[in-house]
């Protein structure tokens, strides 16, 4: 690569690949199978399907085709397609956004990481469900560990960065999602074939309308918007390394429909087993490291198939810190022209920082409390069912009403492949800002409904 000429993805797969890695990480093997759960299964999972396509879906190739254009970061990029004008400041939100995120994400995997040892060295082999849940709590009271394991994931995702687009994210991503891909098939086989498990496919794919809140709605949407990886202009980045070859379009839906197949057999995985051993499926965020360890702990060759599932987990969490640290490190690298190498140092380190407080809100700081939440419960919340869908609607509005819609369409459209024309355009300038629009009046408690 020239000085100073911007690094590209060396093929598409390359790209897809890390783009699916991207997105795929805690949203749909962490928070896709126990949020479907705590929302009462299939009818849940059906509104979640529903947004993916028609709301975060076009967003994610708003996010593509705005990189591409102007090969920059999500901030620089609107100071280039809106000059004189404040919307860059959106772009600084959305930075935030990502840094927020990465600080309790990292340590979350780092959790992954712990208990992939625990079950390499059978340290909850034969306990009882008693004891497992009480490992987890004396887990998340102690600072120390929980600090040194999110270290350690920052290190991994701060190394992969470093190296750049091709030797480092590319390649990375390369090995790990094909693995990725074989160890899901492998659990699912495993999950599925349990005696009992016929209760649990019920509930993950029999409907009950009946039990749908609009609360699980919201949570639909924000889950959608996690699970992608859409929201904050992260992913404008890794289209600014996009070349013009195929159509934004082919690679958006490919990206989208391995996203989505990822979740839901995620959702095999868990809910067949959860059923089988008699485990309630709505057991919120400790589903897999209280519930699973369980139920690990009473199959037959349990810890295998733990070793292998946390590993699973590790490589999704790993491909998706990267993707988030990745647009934080462009934004300083474009904007503020600092080499990668000390960008990466100096945004990991004050990520980790902020990540202290998070993972300190399990133990020491669980007293302290915003708006009746912990920080990170508080921090979760905020992303995932305020600035997401925010940032999300903002993208909208930007793409469908405040650029002319054609620009866009033509870049999304540029290339060998898949076209969209009257999809793109009804959902962008109404479908999805409508739909975000009324769940915005709602939180407001302007609109009840």
């Amino acid at each position: 690569m020239k000085n100073g000429e911007r690094e590209q993805w060396s093929s598409s797969l390359g790209f897809i690949l890390a783009s699916v890695g991207g997105a795929v990480g805690l949203g749909a093997v962490w928070k896709f199978p126990y949020t479907v759960g705590q929302y009462g299964g299939a009818a849940f999972f059906i509104v979640f399907l529903v947004v993916l396509l028609l709301i975060a879906t076009p967003i994610l190739m708003i996010e593509f085709g705005i990189g591409r254009k102007t090969k920059l970061n999500y901030t620089g990029a609107l100071k280039v397609l809106f000059p004189q004008k404040k919307w860059y400041l959106f772009g600084i939100v959305g930075l935030i956004v990502l840094i927020i995120v990465l600080s309790f994400y990292m340590g979350v995997s780092g959790w992954t990481i712990a208990y992939l040892f625990k079950s390499l060295f059978g340290s909850y082999s034969g306990n009882s469900p008693d004891l497992i849940a009480n490992d987890f709590g004396n887990f998340l009271n102690s600072p120390l560990e929980l600090l040194f394991w999110m270290f350690v994931m920052a290190v991994l995702t701060g190394v992969v960065v470093y190296k750049g687009i091709q030797k480092g994210i590319e390649k990375v991503c390369k090995v790990l999602m094909p693995l990725l891909f074989i160890m899901i098939i492998i659990l699912c086989i495993r999950a599925i074939t349990l005696p009992g498990a016929q209760a649990g496919l019920e509930f993950y794919l029999k409907p009950d309308f009946r039990a749908l809140t609009f609360e699980g709605i919201l949570a639909a949407i924000g889950l959608a918007f996690f699970t992608l990886g859409v929201g904050a202009g992260n992913l404008v980045i890794y289209g600014s390394y996009l070349d013009n070859k195929r159509t934004i379009a082919s690679n958006t839906f490919i990206i989208v429909i391995a996203d989505a197949l990822i979740a839901v057999m995620m959702g095999f995985i868990i809910f067949p087993a959860v059923f089988a051993y008699g485990v309630e499926p709505s057991a919120g965020p400790p589903l897999v490291f209280i519930t699973l360890p369980i139920i690990f702990a009473q199959m037959k060759f349990g810890m295998l198939f733990a070793v292998i599932f946390y590993l699973l987990l590790i490589f999704a969490c790993l491909t998706s810190t990267i993707a988030i640290l990745e647009a934080i490190v462009g934004y300083f690298v474009d904007e503020w022209k600092w080499s990668r190498l000390k960008t990466v140092l100096i945004t990991l380190t004050g990520i980790y920082v902020i990540g202290v407080f998070q993972m300190l809100s399990f133990g020491p700081l669980a007293d302290f409390t915003i708006f009746g939440k912990t920080i990170f419960e508080f921090s979760d919340y905020l992303v995932s069912n305020i600035l997401l869908p925010g940032g999300g609607l903002a993208l909208l509005v930007f793409a469908g009403w405040l650029l002319k819609p054609k620009m866009l369409l033509d870049e999304i459209n540029t290339g060998n492949g898949l076209k969209v024309n009257h999809y793109y355009t009804i959902t962008v300038r109404y479908l999805a800002p409508i739909a975000l629009a009324i769940v915005y009046l709602q939180l407001l408690g302007i609109l009840k409904l």
